[in-house]
């Protein structure tokens, strides 16, 4: 594994936040239509559906790590894949930030006393339907998680330094319904994390760490 934990902060995140601006909304959207332009269902972008997912950056004192889920093999939809927090924006949800707070206590039980956000990256448009917004926020240590087991599998930290590391990011391919489709993958020892979970991590490297 290639990656440094030295100066991959919490704190220097927010610097970064705070230099470049947290309006990632006024930004082009990311998405699985950046690497795969043939798929023919983000055209109809105005009617995917809207989703937020959290993106929590764990302020460890060796160097920050980043949560992320390993969904319940039982879901209908990417069972026993790695993901972020969240989901569908529900119409009492007050924002996207409400929505991945709500989503990351339901599935992961993460107290939102612990957890600060400090800004979005843009919007993902997935393939699937959804247009995503990624709430980037920073969490302080002492919170304990409760995977909900009717979600997620386990819960578990990756270091940002490996994350935010561009050898450690590959484009693979996999044949689905009869189209190649391209996406980012990064693999940390036995986890492999891919597809819009490792498009979401990539948007935040390239907007704040290329």
């Amino acid at each position: 594994m290639t990656y440094a934990l030295s100066g991959f902060t919490a704190e220097d995140l927010r610097r970064r936040f705070a230099r470049r601006g947290t309006g990632g909304q006024d930004a082009k959207e990311y998405g699985d239509h950046l690497l795969n332009p043939d798929f023919v269902q983000l055209m109809e972008r105005s009617t995917a559906r809207e989703a937020a997912v959290l993106v929590p950056v764990v302020d460890r004192p060796r160097g920050a790590d980043v949560i992320l889920t390993l969904r319940s093999s039982s879901l209908r939809k990417h069972s026993g894949q790695i993901a972020f927090p969240g989901g569908s924006i529900d119409p009492d949800d007050a924002s996207p930030e409400a929505a991945a707070l709500r989503e990351s206590v339901e599935e992961i039980r993460l107290d939102p006393h612990f957890v600060e956000p400090i800004g979005r990256l843009p919007r993902y448009v997935t393939g699937t339907g959804f247009r995503i917004t990624p709430v980037v926020a920073i969490v302080q240590p002492g919170f304990t998680l409760q995977p909900n087991p009717a979600e997620v599998q386990e819960a578990f930290e990756v270091p940002l330094g490996f994350l935010m590391n561009e050898a450690n990011h590959r484009r693979e391919s996999r044949r689905l319904d009869g189209l190649d489709r391209h996406f980012y993958s990064m693999t940390f020892g036995d986890r492999n994390i891919w597809g819009i979970t490792a498009g979401i991590i990539r948007t935040l490297y390239e907007r704040f760490y290329q």
